[in-house]
């Protein structure tokens, strides 16, 4: 499966008022998160592309929390099970 997304608009360039154009990508994706992602559509209702720009910033946030020597913990309110999140 293969898709296109939008960045989200840029900010505008100076003297100019109007946003740049969003940039755009074309992503190729493996079948079993191509499965994923129309999952996560029927349940969250979003589009692709929202999806997309969602899990960058995601994974931007984390990313930066680990490099900046932070734990990126993930609780089990039931059970009180903590698990750490490294990226590989």
């Amino acid at each position: 499966m293969a898709i296109a997304v939008s960045a989200g608009d840029s900010p505008p360039e100076r003297g100019n008022d109007r946003p740049r154009l969003a940039d755009r990508i074309t992503v190729a994706l493996i079948p079993k998160v191509g499965e994923e992602l129309q999952r996560l559509q029927e349940r969250t209702g979003l589009s692709k592309t929202d999806l997309a720009n969602r899990a960058i910033t995601l994974y931007e946030f984390i990313d930066a929390q680990l490099d900046g020597g932070r734990d990126v913990l993930i609780r089990d309110n039931q059970t009180g099970e903590t698990q750490s999140i490294r990226l590989l």
